[in-house]
């Protein structure tokens, strides 16, 4: 995906309005109640920083994670890269392809309480992109839980990626690590075209991001075809929506649910400062910006007093840059705060049964290989 590499950022000030729900409670279209609907203007950005420390270390270009039910935090890590161009199907278009592929390497690490990290399992494909861009690294992109059973969502396999044996989908993981496809997302997407795909910079297996689980199901965003999908566990897939058909090829990447659906995007090179914005998806299908100014979203959830984290990778910056990173908080009644600033090419984000945030740090560029880490944030 050309954003994750070509990224023109200076950061502005957002403007947000925010619709809370019940906790809990099934999709429905909030578009109708008496919620909140206008669109407000942000108040002065302040700074507010809560306390940010290394929880863990030691990963592989790390990615989406999740507390699992049994108290442990599961990481997704693109892995190592690959090392195998094939020839037997279309590859990326240059100069992002064509990716080297391997069918070991990606992985998913199981951290406990004290930050100790252990590998459940490296045995997933992961791929690299062409050298040329810096070898970004693709392989497991997130984690979600369903009752007791983790699923994970592959974005690093795939012929196009370098992995002819493997497509990328969503599998199902069982406790010694073991796992088998419940859902080809590679195959889907090419029978399922969007509307408006970007032909210069289009990966024909996905570029998968973002998954959660939502009343017994599970829902992906993939950025690169820009869509958002819903997955059951016997692994019927349908899409939601198919953002590029309003939004054009934006590159939405983050995803939670608070009521309705919440999308926050990249955007395309070249990407003007605050080009970024976070959406509304109802249930309906329908989408609309609440929030609007920001910078290289990655990552998004909700506290349970409604209000909205946002991680960016970088701001104020031509390119992907290590200290760039933060995370925002934006109330219900639009105040913007900055939690965290100073992060290192951040991926993802969760917020942690403590109450507190969990941030992959260091999630790609030339120290991601064994360098990554989980940042905790204290929230003030």
């Amino acid at each position: 995906m050309k954003s994750f590499i070509r990224l023109i950022m200076i950061g502005v000030p957002a403007t947000f309005s925010l619709y809370s729900c019940e906790k809990g409670a099934k999709p429905t279209d909030q578009s109708s109640t008496n919620q909140r609907v206008e669109l407000l203007n942000a108040k002065p950005t302040q700074n507010i920083q809560g306390s940010v420390s290394v929880f863990s270390s030691g990963f592989n270009n790390p990615r989406g994670l999740k507390w699992g039910p049994d108290g442990n935090l599961y990481v997704a890590e693109g892995g190592v890269g690959g090392t195998t161009i094939t020839d037997q199907c279309a590859q990326v278009v240059f100069p992002i392809g064509p990716y080297k592929g391997s069918l070991y390497g990606g992985r998913i690490s199981k951290v406990n309480w004290q930050g100790v990290r252990t590998t459940l399992t490296d045995s997933f494909p992961t791929s690299s992109a062409n050298e040329i861009i810096g070898g970004y690294v693709e392989g497991v992109a997130d984690v979600a839980f369903v009752g007791n059973q983790l699923y994970a969502l592959l974005a690093g396999a795939g012929c196009s990626h370098g992995v002819p044996k493997v497509p990328n989908g969503i599998v199902k993981v069982d406790a010694n690590g073991k796992w088998w496809m419940i859902a080809n997302l590679s195959e889907w997407q090419m029978s399922h075209p969007v509307a408006n795909p970007e032909p210069d910079d289009f990966e024909p297996d996905g570029t998968w991001y973002s998954m959660i689980s939502l009343q017994g199901d599970l829902y992906a965003v993939e950025p690169n075809h820009g869509e958002l999908v819903k997955v059951t566990t016997n692994g019927n897939i349908s899409r939601v929506i198919d953002i590029s058909a309003s939004q054009g090829h934006i590159v939405p990447t983050a995803l939670s649910y608070h009521g309705n659906f919440y999308v926050g995007n990249l955007f395309t090179f070249p990407i003007p400062g605050g080009a970024s914005k976070i959406f509304k998806i109802t249930p309906s299908a329908q989408i609309k910006a609440v929030a609007t100014g920001l910078n290289t979203v990655l990552g998004l959830v909700f506290d349970d007093r409604d209000r909205m984290y946002v991680l960016e990778m970088t701001v104020g910056a031509p390119f992907p840059t290590s200290g760039m990173g933060r995370v925002l908080r934006i109330d219900p009644n639009g105040n913007m705060s900055v939690i965290a600033s100073g992060l290192s090419l951040p991926t993802g984000m969760t917020m942690g049964p403590d109450g507190n945030l969990y941030v992959s740090n260091v999630g790609l560029g030339p120290n991601a290989i064994g360098g990554g880490q989980v940042l905790k944030i204290t929230l003030p």
